[in-house]
This record gives structure tokens, sequence and C-alpha cells, in this order.
């Protein structure tokens, strides 16, 4: 009875085993992204570009239905009718002229077939041709909608891969410290064996261990909540398992650019052009709704087949052809004051554009300035935390040989580990802030990189 106990609970531990390997084989292996990449996947998966896309072709289709109001028109109808009852008209009785009676006639056919073809073109309108350029006012400013998603989906991805940079980075340095109180803890330990520390000693350094874990889990925490960010900048699915290939590291931008920045903007920005250009469309509808004052002239022509017989004995010498050409020519003379209206409405959009125009001007001259501050002064950060940096790990090892070598104290070691921590997240700090101001200074400039992908296809 043991025994098959015993050979029951070895082959479930067994079973276990097997299951726990085959999860574990099964996993996917994580896949590496470099920025580049992960741009690139964004400008393939991103559900607002997507759309943005799909708004193009659509104003691309509003142009061609633009131009097929200034197309002819060309009509095929045909029409088949059976008579229940055929219509009469009333003659006297000429047979009795005298009775007063008074004779219906049955008019028309039992049958009758008629196919027509007719054919209009527009020869003047004015609405039509204002509108073909209002479409095309309307494609170009989608392009310039669509190339703005486009610098926010890829100002996006930027951001969240530098800020998995960046966690990656307070990870590593936090393993790092956690790993040199370690080293230190031990070192004291064996100090004290010697009889050349107190317990005291001891126990800050211990404590000094335990409190540095909860950061260590802290940091690892950040590091996945950042790497989640920049699955849901990419459109990746969140249970992917990915990995990011590169380093936090300073990338400084053309002075140049920096200096004719407010310039550039005023000629780059796509959500400028697109306001630019949504002007021009407001000022194509108030001579859309003005036009309605003119009149149309158009040309038409009609081809027709008919024929009408009593029974469907048809052939195709009963019909009967007939055309006719001609011009018309229409114009509203009074309209319950509508168009005047309709003009003052568009000539109001007009001005309300043209406003907003000028206020995100002044708006985005404020942003460029701001930004450019921003690239400035974390340059000035990076270069001061370098030299911070280095000061600091020199001051460490310095403190930790005087502690072993028993000419320093285990409060001189806490402080010199403190001060590495803080130089070092300052100077991450400091590229990070970099990074992202030149991410931010991309985008209002309207500067796509040269790896993503500026298809609209």
């Amino acid at each position: 009875m043991i025994g098959s106990f015993l050979n029951s609970r070895y082959s479930l531990i067994f079973f276990g085993v097997l299951l726990t390997s085959f999860a574990f084989a099964q996993q996917p292996e994580a896949k590496l992204y470099t920025l580049e990449e992960a741009v690139r996947t964004a400008m393939q998966k991103n559900p607002d570009l997507t759309a943005a896309r799909l708004e193009v072709k659509r104003a691309d289709a509003r142009v061609l239905e633009a131009w097929g109001y200034a197309l002819p028109a060309l009509d095929l109808s045909g029409q088949y009718s059976r008579a229940l009852k055929k219509p009469v008209f009333f003659l006297p009785d000429f047979q009795n002229p005298n009775s007063g009676r008074i004779v219906p006639i049955e008019i028309g056919s039992n049958h009758s077939v008629n196919m027509s073809l007719t054919a209009r073109q527009t020869l003047f309108n004015s609405t039509v041709i204002i509108g073909i350029g209002a479409a095309r006012v309307y494609s170009d400013a989608a392009r310039e909608i669509f190339r703005a998603k486009e610098l926010e989906t890829v100002t996006k991805v930027r951001k969240a891969y530098y800020g998995v940079l960046m966690a990656g980075e307070a990870h590593r340095m936090m393993q790092s410290t956690f790993k040199n109180a370690q080293e230190n803890l031990r070192n004291v330990q064996l100090l004290r064996k010697q009889g050349l520390l107190s317990e005291y000693d001891e126990l800050r350094a211990t404590v000094g261990v335990e409190n540095l874990q909860p950061a260590v889990i802290q940091s690892e925490n950040g590091y996945a909540l950042a790497m989640d960010g920049l699955r849901g900048a990419m459109g990746s699915d969140p249970s992917e398992p990915i990995e990011v290939d590169g380093k936090l590291t300073f990338q400084p931008v053309d002075e140049s650019m920096i200096a004719h920045a407010t310039e550039a903007v005023l000629q780059a920005n796509p959500h400028l052009r697109a306001m630019r250009l949504q002007v021009d469309v407001n000022k194509a509808f108030v001579n859309a709704e003005r036009s309605n004052y003119f009149p149309t002239l158009a040309a038409f022509g009609n081809y027709q087949y008919q024929v009408a017989k009593n029974s469907l004995n048809i052939s195709t010498g009963d019909f009967i052809a007939s055309s006719t050409v001609g011009l018309s020519l229409t114009m509203s003379l009074f309209q319950g004051l509508q168009t005047n209206a309709r003009v003052e409405q568009a000539q109001l959009e007009t001005r309300k554009s043209q406003e907003q125009l000028v206020g995100f001007e002044t708006n985005i001259r404020t942003a460029v300035h701001s930004i450019v501050l921003q690239l400035q002064q974390s340059k000035k950060r990076v270069e001061a935390q370098a030299r911070t940096v280095e000061q600091a790990e020199r001051g460490y090892k310095i403190a930790t040989t005087r502690f072993l070598s028993g000419s320093g104290t285990q409060l001189e070691v806490n402080d010199a580990q403190l001060a590495l921590n803080q130089a070092q997240v300052n100077r991450f700090q400091a590229v990070y802030d970099y990074l992202i101001a030149s991410a931010d200074f991309d985008q209002v400039l309207g500067r796509l990189p040269a790896y993503a992908s500026k298809n609209i296809d």
C-alpha cells in the first residue's frame, strides 16, 4: 500500500517536472528591438496612423468626385409597360348625331417599350470649378495631417524607448549598488571576525543591504512598466516578450538647426501647414456659396428607341428612333436670402480659421523657444554631471580603500556610495531629458528620421 502510494507520488512529481519543462520550452524568445526597428513597427501597426492613412485616401477620392461633376454624365434607361385598361377620350356618336350620345374611344396600345440614352455635359458652373480646387487643397491638408500623425507616432515611440533605456540604466545602477553593499557587508563581517570592527558597524552594513532590496525590486518593476509603455506605443501585443538594444547615450542636436528653429518651424510644422490649407479651403467655400448667384450652362442630348403594339410580337423593325440635342440655362433668382446667409456663414468660418492660425503660430513659437531652452539646459547638465560622476566614482574608491585599511569609517563608505548613486541618477536624468527634448524638437520642426517609412499606401 505504502509502495504504491510512493510510486504514484513520484509519478506525479515526474509528470509535474515534464509539464514545467514543456512550459519553459514553449515560451517564445524575446525579440530584440533597436530604436529604428521599434519605429518601423509602430509605423505599420499604430491604429491612429492607419486611420490617418485612410483619411488621405478618402481625400483623394473626394478629388475624383469633384472632377466627376465636370465630366459628362451618360444615362441609359429602359421601360416596358402593359396597359391593363387603356385610357379613353370621348367623341360624339357620328352615326346617330341626333341621339346626343358620347362614344368612348380607347387610345394607346397594350404593350409599349421605350429605351433612351441621355448625355449631359456641364459647360459652365463656377461651383464645380471651385469644388475641384477645394478638393485638391483638402487632399493636401489631409496629407499634412497624416504627416503630423507620423511625427506624433515616431515621437511617442522614441520617448517610450528612451524611457525603457532610462529604466534599464536605473535598474542596473541599483543592482550594482546592491552588489557593492553586499561586498561591503562581507568585508565588514571579515574585519569584525578579526576584531577590527564593532558589532554596530556590522549592523549598519547589514541594514544598508536590506534597505537597498526594495529599491532594486522597485527599479525592476519600473523597467517592466516602461516596457509595457513601449509595447503600447509600437502597437504590439501586450504579452509579446521584447527587449531593447541600445544605451542611453548623449546625441547632440545640430546647433545650426537650433539657431534657426523659429524660422524653420513656421515653414515645416505640419499642423501649421494644415491650418493654412484649412484657411484656403474655407475661402474656397465662400466662393462656392457665392457661385450660387451665377447661372449654370449645360449641353444635353437624348437618343430614344420606342415601340407600341397590341401584341408581344415585337421585332427590331418595329422600333422608331428619335433624338434631340440642346442647351439648358438655369439661374436662381431668389431663394429666400438663403444664399446670403450661407455666404456670411462661410466668411465667418474663414475669419475663425484665420484667428486660430494666428493663435497657433504664436503658440508654436513659444513651444519652440521652450524646447530650445530645454535642450540647452539639458546639455549643460549632461556635461556637468559627467564630471560629477567621475569625481563620485573616485571618491567611492578612496572611501572603500580607507575603510579596508582601517583609516576610514563605515559612514564614509555609505556617504560615498550615496553620492555616487545621486551623481549617476542625475547624469542619466540629464541625458534622458535631452533626448526627450530632441524628440519634441524633431516633431515640432516636422523632421522624420531617415529610417521611418513615409509611404501612405
